[in-house]
């Protein structure tokens, strides 16, 4: 396998004695969200770029211009849209009830992709009826949760005809399930997550299948003779908010709109509560100059009416901002009046003052009435009565694709398309994956401070700081044995899960030095000492950092593996070190920064990955992916490469895969590589 060595089986356990070495070998304070600091310097420039070209704004053909550069910007990051296939929509049951029925719907918005839908008919006044397209937040039971009902009913009632849909993941769409147990395997937001990483892998988004169901919501619409079809509308509260945002961006059969507890601007969002959903992070997004009132401006001139809580988690200091920047834009369109905005002091969530808001615009600007009589009285359904499916879930009444099993079909139909596989210049493979992860190859030597030393039998520990970059402060600890000749062999060892959980007494990095290497164990930017700190509103502060960094187009791998090189570059300068020498070891994700590395540079003598991914194709193909995998995930990767075409950039140097059994020791673990 062009000296690539694969070593057996299990991954290894962390030592105690790692653990108690930790305080003893920290080099530096001061370094937790190192990284979010970095990246908010970044999208402060971009914030600040992007306001200057909004305010630059005028005269409405500039509008169009920026409506057309927005739309392009999001079709791009979602990887286009899907080909629009036969619905096959079909009624499974009808509800009659007093001034409307429903009706159980089930469509298909992709190839046996089932969107499970109530569609709610008035029976009294005169068809065609207005219609409303109604997204469900992220709520267990999607479109049947109290809060929904109550505002699809009230709709109802008032004359609308609603088609109320689960987004995946929620609802009758759980794509997760234990049917042994009959419920979901996970909350809808870790699933979102799950197949939001391997769409990334793709150069799509999980939103691209949200905003296709609900662009296909409005086909079905459209096929009802009940509805008007010169008014149909879209609202929604929290995750339901989003989609409404983005379906103002992407369809354009609506008329009107009433986005919930979502829009805010993103310095705003930035760190505090920091990126969502995985749906609601666009690869690029503010790296394009993009922000949440260019959903607003996408759709001018039509009405739109933001809903907001004062306190919100997205926060109402950003959604005031947006709208004021959106409400000039609207003024350039002489469109001033369409535009509004409701704020209301509560927590987050579609409350009555905010319902009621949303039923008097949509009455407003779809009935041309200017008022509402407010909210009716509504009985609510059991959820089983509103169950389209046999069973409650689609997954075990009709089984079908999930949002995993179609993005692993996009990747594999891509797969041997990728642009690698049309490049026989390594200096043009390398230049493809470079620009694809966001890489700087052009890296000098980084400044080194020491901080101290710590003696040990037989070797001593130097306690230095690389500084890679402006605002990046690698910590890093270098073992010296006291025997051996001048100029000894070197060897990186970058762990995924910080320097130190090798480094105590009978450790790995200790092996090393007593067969005389000299060793190089740094903490690269978002491992150990510049680890994420805890995140914010339930999401792990390595997810919301990945997202940061994704946001403004770039990968946290990527970053890394300049941090590598540079170390990589430090350790090669050193006199006591063979320069020709020099090995990488990468345990867990940091074996895929290992690999990067050593495709770039060629003076690494060989390459170890220890318990990692084989492939990013092994990642899209997982039916459960790690969650840790959005660390290593890069946009739109497999378009281009994969890991094994790394592996022919290596060659013919050495390249192991190691997998360590529990407990297994270094050297049995990796046999002969390092005297070879």
């Amino acid at each position: 396998m062009n000296g690539i060595r694969i070593f057996a089986a299990g991954l290894m356990i962390i030592t105690a004695n790692g653990a108690s070495a930790q305080d003893t070998l920290r080099v530096t304070d001061g370094l937790s969200g190192m990284v979010d600091r970095y990246l908010t310097e970044i999208a402060r420039q971009h914030w600040e770029a992007r306001t200057q070209t909004v305010a630059r704004i005028t005269g409405p053909s500039q509008v169009k211009q920026r409506q057309e550069y927005i739309h392009r910007k999001i079709l791009d990051s979602l990887g286009g849209l899907p080909a629009r296939t036969p619905l096959n929509a079909h009624v499974t049951g009808t509800l009659q009830r007093e001034g409307y029925r429903v009706e159980k719907v089930i469509y298909e918005s992709q190839p046996q992709f089932f969107v499970t839908a109530n569609l709610y008919i008035p029976t009294t006044g005169k068809a065609p009826y207005p219609a409303v397209l109604g997204a469900a937040g992220h709520s267990v039971n999607g479109k049947a949760q109290d809060l929904y009902q109550t505002v699809w009913i009230s709709l109802a009632k008032k004359g609308f005809v609603v088609l109320a849909y689960d987004p995946p993941g929620q609802g009758e769409r759980y794509e997760y399930f234990d049917a042994a147990r009959n419920k979901p395997k996970y909350p809808s937001t870790t699933e979102h997550s799950m197949s939001g990483m391997q769409c990334l892998l793709t150069g799509t988004n999980y939103a691209r299948h949200e905003i296709w169901d609900g662009i296909r919501g409005v086909d079905y619409l459209l096929t009802r003779p009940e509805v008007d079809p010169r008014r149909i509308a879209a609202a929604g509260n929290s995750g339901g908010g989003t989609q409404t945002a983005y379906l103002q961006v992407l369809e354009p059969r609506l008329a009107v709109a009433t986005p919930s507890c979502y829009l805010t601007a993103w310095e705003k969002l930035w760190l505090v509560p920091g990126p969502q959903d995985a749906e609601q992070d666009f690869s690029g997004f503010l790296k394009d100059e993009l922000d949440f009132p260019d959903f607003l401006i996408a759709f001018a001139p039509k009405p739109v009416k933001m809903m907001t809580a004062v306190r919100d988690f997205f926060p109402i200091e950003g959604a005031r901002t947006t709208f004021a920047e959106a409400k000039r834009i609207y003024e350039v369109m002489g469109a001033g009046e369409r535009i509004a905005f409701f704020e209301y002091d509560d927590t987050h969530g579609w409350s009555k003052p905010r319902r009621e808001a949303t039923y008097q615009w949509l009455q407003q600007w779809l009935n041309h009435n200017p008022h509402d009589d407010g909210e009716p009285e509504i009985k609510i359904e059991p959820d089983a009565n509103l169950n389209c499916t046999p069973t409650g879930q689609v997954v075990t009444s009709l089984k079908g694709n999930t949002i995993q099993s179609l993005n692993a079909k996009l990747a594999d139909e891509m797969y041997s398309s990728r642009t690698v596989a049309r490049l026989a210049d390594p200096a043009k493979v390398r230049a493809t994956v470079a620009a694809r992860i966001g890489l700087d190859t052009t890296l000098q030597v980084p400044r080194v401070s020491s901080v101290g030393n710590v003696q040990r039998q037989n070797y001593r520990i130097e306690k230095i700081t690389l500084e890679t970059e402006k605002g990046i402060s690698v910590p890093a600890l270098v073992f010296v044995p006291e025997a051996g000749g001048a100029r000894k062999p070197g060897v990186i060892v970058v762990n995924a899960q910080g320097k130190s959980v090798d480094a105590g007494p009978g450790g790995d990095l200790e092996m090393l030095a007593a067969s005389g290497h000299i060793v190089l164990a740094p903490d690269l930017r978002g491992l150990g000492e510049s680890a994420s700190p805890k995140g914010n509103s339930g999401y792990e502060g390595s997810f919301q950092t990945s997202m940061r960094a994704i946001l403004l187009g770039k990968t946290l791998v990527g970053m890394q593996t300049a941090d590598l090189l540079q170390c990589f570059r430090y350790l090669a300068s050193r006199a006591d070190v063979n320069p020709s020498r020099i090995a990488v070891i990468g345990k867990g994700n940091a074996g895929v920064v290992a690999i990067y590395a050593a495709a770039f540079e060629p003076r690494i003598q060989k390459a170890a990955a220890e318990g990692s991914i084989p492939s990013y194709m092994s990642l899209a193909l997982s039916k459960e992916p790690p969650r840790t995998a959005i660390e290593i995930a890069v946009p739109g990767v497999l378009r281009d490469f994969d890991l094994p075409d790394l592996h022919k950039l290596i060659s013919p140097r050495p390249l192991s895969l190691v997998e360590r059994t529990p407990g297994q020791s270094f050297a049995a673990a990796y046999g002969d590589w390092l005297t070879k």
